[in-house]
């Protein structure tokens, strides 16, 4: 009795399914193209050169194919990685300085943003003497507002 031992892989996420010829579809697509760009290429070539020259120049055309079919690294195929290697080399720029939030940068923009508020509504509160009924002469804008300035609302969170 002959025993048959199979081996099975420890980790299943790296199965990949088969199609056919035990090619998966990638892999089929890929050499299909590099058949249908290579083959024509070798006659062509085969016309003007030596048939080993021939042969160099269909093996030129259909690797960068054979290329994209088979070559996986960390789970990402050819293009992935090529891809990241494109854009950290030639798109994304050389120098990444490094810059922090201030806290009290970040205070003082609050600040900023909370005096533009304050003023905002200080200036609809003067145009509308209507709405303010305790006052009923025409504001003098530039008290007005050093008024409300010194009794600024604080913002709290």
């Amino acid at each position: 009795m002959a025993a048959s031992y199979i081996s099975v892989p420890r980790d299943l996420t790296k199965v990949k399914s088969k199609v056919m010829f035990n090619l998966t579809k990638r892999q089929l697509i890929c050499f299909s193209v590099a058949a249908l760009l290579g083959v024509p290429s070798f006659f062509l070539i085969k016309h003007i050169a030596s048939t080993s020259t021939a042969a160099i120049g269909m093996m030129i055309i259909m690797m960068p194919f054979f290329f994209l079919a088979m070559y996986e690294k960390n789970g990402q195929h050819l293009e992935v990685i090529l891809g990241h290697l494109i854009e950290a080399t030639f798109i994304r720029p050389k120098e990444r300085p490094y810059k922090t939030d201030n806290y009290y940068a970040a205070l003082e923009r609050y600040r900023e943003a909370n005096d533009e508020i304050i003023n905002v509504i200080m200036y609809n509160q003067a145009m509308h003497p209507e709405r303010n009924k305790r006052r009923k002469e025409e504001p003098d804008f530039d008290q007005y507002f050093q008024e409300k300035r010194e009794k600024r609302i604080k913002y709290t969170r």
